[in-house]
């Protein structure tokens, strides 16, 4: 079953879709934050997941370091975490207008109005959310430490 029958066998059951996007190239606690608080917006959490060619075009040249289906493996490893769909795109937006959610959540360093996706799931009654991040942690922060050989 693709992702568009099951996000549809969900809508039929009545379940709440929440829908997140990002690169999530190395997991960390933070990501893992966000997920699980993501996940509480609703009964269903998609994922939409950067491919790799998506990742280099947003982060450079060096990243992904996880190439993605690893990426996606891990995320669908993760409790709050329902489907991973990979996107080429830049932005999730192509994504965000098949699977329609009721809820798209971003993390607290964007604002509403520069969500992609945020002007179409309000048009139909759905919510924009943000999350504030709790830990000071990114993966760029991360392979940046690992060069220095910080601790």
């Amino acid at each position: 079953m693709n992702y568009i029958d099951k996000v549809k066998k969900w809508k039929e059951e009545g379940k709440k879709i929440v829908f997140t996007n990002g690169c999530f190239d190395i997991i960390h606690a933070g990501h893992v934050d966000y997920l699980e608080k993501a996940k509480q917006l609703g009964d269903v959490l998609i994922v939409g997941l950067n491919s790799d060619d998506s990742v280099r075009r947003l982060k450079g040249e060096d990243r992904p370091v996880n190439i993605q289906e690893h990426r996606k493996r891990v995320l669908e490893a993760l409790k709050p975490v329902d489907m991973v769909v990979i996107f080429e795109e830049d932005t999730p937006e192509r994504l965000i207008k098949e699977i329609k959610p009721d809820v798209l959540v971003k993390g607290g360093d964007w604002s509403i109005e520069n969500i992609v996706g945020a002007d179409f799931v309000m048009s139909y009654g759905g919510q924009v959310k943000t999350i504030d991040f709790v830990y000071d942690i990114s993966t760029t922060k991360i392979i940046q430490k690992a060069r220095n050989g910080a601790r």
